[in-house]
């Protein structure tokens, strides 16, 4: 007999990417055989508790099933299962490479030694790539093996900056979560789908689908933008085009010195040169912003003394303002200007090279914008400052400062009139100013661009001070208090005729004048029309619908495999149909052995059902019937025997059953009836399914779709799948 090793073997990971068995978001979920270590609980292994602490010291927050904080661990200390402690090793290594999760589960099988376990990821690689490095990191922890775990974090946190959202999106996405809108990610990028369907908006970070491609042409050329700002009564610093360094020079002479050199075309603060006096210094600005720019024209314009301002304007109103700060090292008469940067600014923890820092790391020895300052006062990278000596760094760019509370309302005013000259839903506007708690009228301030995209994350995180709501702020700009982003779906799940009912329920929906689409087993439709044969009871099918902005309402088909497989499309629905829990022998492989276990796969369905929606259940069904109870919304019961206790009892409740009587259909709110069409006026194959008709007609009534569209919608409807086709 092979004597197992103490190992752990990942049998099969899946990404769940919608509501699935063990929670409402995306999960990683793997299958683990734990071998030898069934015997050998976490209490039995010497030295593994003082290791794992000392690796990862953020196990102390895990609160665990004790419910407080340190519960992972005295969990650990009494003795748990080594898929246990992967599950909180890999959610910490997944935290501390800044991807913040908390939810996990591990769960036995009927199999010794072998385990579920999922756990929370927002990108699918990085949660994979932690699974991967929690195992390797903790069989190193239980073989007493030297791990490298800075270095692994440092894997993780490279493969969260590549793969996952920036921190600006993020944080918009996060904002629209907390409105309970849904969204989709579209790419691999920062463009994101905010709601469903008819009812979505879409943000690639700062811009919005109401963003003007005119406005972004504008606001990109510098001399337009001062033109249409100057002609509104926006004040502006005076200055022209340049093409050649000798006509920098001769225009900053007609300007009158100091003057700022800056792309044509440019933005975010590169190749901006300030506060220039001399020929040799215009000249050196011109050829850097040649350089930055995307054409080989160049602004020269007054220098305006003062603090550089990022004002963020959304929609109408400021919601947001920064205020930059000059750079400087002090010389100790020993170290070059390259390690004074390091040692006096580059220190600094907000500053780095990722996109979750306010504030950017500085390169002294690259940075060309530096390298010019650094020339201006006879010095390099190299040089080295006499003791005490001041030397600049950088004048401009590290607009982190909040002065949200102090801007005064005239500035404010002014802001948000330069956007709307732009044309910008969205704009960052640059200001220069001595006291932002002023007039610009009273200190010769100007505004002196009006960017489009602006970035967002010197107000979400400032250097200093309180950070801005900036994600809800765009949030409540693309949805109205009452808008929820959120189109009519409707969940049917069940083995019995589910694609049947999902296309009756279409139909109906369509009927009531909705653009509807479907995504059955059948096919994919959109209102009667066939665009995609063959199964799409799929993940994939039901995003295509979410994506589609026609679609305002939509019908999905669901089964127990889909569950455990991919999770469900949608996180949240209206209505939502169980007509059966069975199929239990067709799930081996997925180690469900009874009848039983349905309850909790198909339990999904019921459990996305949207606090004012409606749970529709099969009443002849007893486990369905049990269904009821975990419904946040109403229950409409339906059944072809009007006798059913259930149905009677619901009933005398008040609320809403639908049945078949005398051949006829039913709806029934309470005492109150209202019959439908008897089944004999249908068309025999649908004649021959009144189980399903009844789900339907049960799921449209849920809508408030009127009895008599219901009635023309049964008598059109064509089950004949060619038929549609040919339409």
């Amino acid at each position: 007999m092979t004597t197992k090793k103490k190992d752990i073997s990942i049998l099969r990971v899946n990404h769940l990417r919608g509501p699935n068995i063990w929670t409402y978001r995306p999960v990683i979920e793997t299958w683990l055989d734990i071998g030898a270590l069934e015997d050998t609980p976490s209490d039995q292994l010497p030295g593994l508790y003082e290791r794992l602490t000392a690796w990862l010291p953020g196990l102390i927050e895990h609160r665990c099933g004790v419910g407080e904080r340190g519960g992972f661990l005295e969990r650990l200390k009494e003795g748990t299962w080594a898929g246990h402690i992967l599950e909180h090793v890999v959610l910490e290594l997944q935290n501390l490479a800044g991807m913040r999760t908390g939810f996990g589960q591990t769960r036995s099988t009927h199999l010794v030694g072998v385990y579920k376990m999922a756990f929370r990821t927002r990108e699918e690689q990085v949660g994979r790539a932690a699974l991967n490095a929690g195992r390797e990191l903790l069989m190193a922890a239980i073989e007493d093996q030297a791990f490298d775990v800075a270095a692994k974090v440092n894997e993780l946190r490279e493969l969260v900056d590549d793969r996952c959202l920036g921190p600006s999106t993020a944080n918009i996405v996060d904002a629209a979560t907390a409105r309970k809108i849904p969204s989709i990610r579209l790419t691999d990028g920062n463009l994101v789908q905010l709601g469903y369907g008819a009812a979505q908006r879409r943000i690639w970070t700062a811009e919005t689908d109401r963003t003007s491609a005119i406005a972004e042409g504008i606001a990109s050329d510098k001399d337009l933008t001062k033109t249409l700002l100057k002609s509104c009564g926006v004040p502006v610093p005076e200055g022209c085009i340049v093409r050649s360094a000798e006509e920098a020079w001769e225009e900053a002479q007609d300007i009158g010195l100091p003057v700022v050199v800056k792309p044509y075309d440019g933005n975010h603060g590169r190749g901006v040169s300030l506060n220039l006096m001399t020929q040799a210094d215009v000249e050196a600005a011109y050829h850097l912003a040649a350089r930055k720019g995307d054409s080989k024209s160049v602004i020269v314009e007054r220098f305006i003394a003062g603090d550089e301002h990022r004002i963020l304007v959304v929609g109408k109103k400021v919601v947001a303002a920064a205020k930059g700060e000059s750079l400087w090292v002090v010389g100790n008469g020993t170290s070059n200007i390259k390690q004074l940067v390091d040692d006096q600014i580059n220190i600094d923890p907000r500053r780095g090279t990722g996109e979750d820092s306010p504030l950017n790391a500085l390169d002294p020895e690259y940075g060309a914008e530096i390298l010019l300052e650094l020339k201006r006062q006879g010095m390099d990278a190299f040089s080295i400052p006499v003791d005490g000596q001041r030397v600049l760094i950088q004048p401009n760019g590290n607009v982190a400062m909040d002065v949200t509370d102090t801007i005064h309302p005239e500035v404010a005013a002014a802001a948000t009139l330069a956007a709307r000259i732009v044309g910008l839903d969205i704009a960052g506007v640059d200001l220069v100013a001595e006291d932002i708690s002023k007039p610009l009228s009273q200190q010769r301030g100007a505004i002196i661009e009006v960017n489009a995209s602006p970035g967002l994350l010197a107000h979400i995180k400032p250097a200093n001070g309180e950070g801005r709501e900036v994600g809800k702020a765009i949030v409540e700009h693309l949805f109205a208090p009452d808008e929820s982003g959120r189109i009519q779906i409707v969940g049917v799940a069940g083995t019995r005729k589910a694609s049947l009912i999902s296309r009756l329920i279409g139909a109906l929906l369509h009927m009531n004048n909705m653009q509807t689409g479907v995504a059955s087993s059948q096919g994919l439709y959109l209102n009667k029309r066939l665009v995609t044969e063959g199964n799409c009871a799929t993940w994939e099918s039901g995003q295509r619908l979410l994506i589609n902005r026609n679609v305002q309402a939509a019908v999905f088909e669901t089964n127990a495999r889909t569950i455990l497989t991919d999770g469900l499309a949608y996180d949240k629905c209206s209505v939502g149909v169980v007509t059966d829990l069975d199929g239990h022998t067709e799930l081996a492989d997925f180690y469900i052995q009874d009848a039983d276990q349905m309850y909790k796969i198909m339990r999904t369905q019921v459990d996305v059902i949207l606090p004012d929606g409606v749970a529709v259940l099969n009443a002849s069904e007893p486990a369905v019937v049990e269904l009821a109870e975990l419904c946040d919304g109403k229950v409409i019961f339906y059944a072809l025997d009007a006798t059913l206790p259930v149905i009677v009892k619901h009933r005398e409740e008040g609320e809403r059953v639908v049945f078949v009587r005398d051949q006829n259909i039913v709806l029934a709110n309470g005492a109150e009836e209202t019959a439908l069409l008897p089944l004999s006026s249908l068309k025999p194959a649908k004649a021959a399914q009144p189980e399903s008709i009844l789900a339907a007609v049960a799921a449209a009534w849920a809508l408030n779709i009127d009895p008599e569209l219901i009635e023309a919608g049964l008598r059109t409807f064509d089950s004949n799948q060619k038929r549609n086709i040919d339409e």
